[in-house]
């Protein structure tokens, strides 16, 4: 099970770390994913990470103030989000990925196991 945390409310301009934290008997090496959802809209991907080496996926709108990264001896996955519009403001959910390729990532078939999300808010 995954956990988001690290929302909040945040001028525009600013920034927050979101972090995603493995719970209970599972194995912490695995890639994952950050999405979010806005008010009445659908789910969309915003990065993800593989396991271990790999290439690093953004979406579009995000790709120059957003990095994700990971510790795995803490099993956590780190969402920086710095410049922050209000655009941005959602509720931030992260998801295991269980796709077969890497490489072919589909945001839309390749994830589960969502965790709780964390609400961030940004004011303009």
């Amino acid at each position: 099970q995954l956990q988001a945390s690290g929302g909040g409310l945040v001028q525009a301009g600013g920034s927050l770390r979101l972090s995603c934290t493995a719970s209970g008997p599972t194995r912490s090496n695995y890639a994952v994913g950050w999405f979010r959802q806005a008010p009445g809209k659908e789910r969309d991907f915003v990065a993800a990470i593989p396991s271990s080496t790999g290439s690093i996926y953004y979406e579009d709108s995000v790709k120059d103030r957003f990095t994700i990264s990971r510790d795995n001896a803490k099993s956590t996955v780190y969402l920086q989000m710095n410049n922050l519009k209000p655009e941005d403001t959602a509720v931030y959910y992260c998801a295991v990925y269980y796709g077969s390729n890497w490489y072919l990532l589909n945001p839309d078939t390749d994830f589960g196991s969502w965790g709780q999300g964390t609400q961030v808010t940004v004011s303009s």
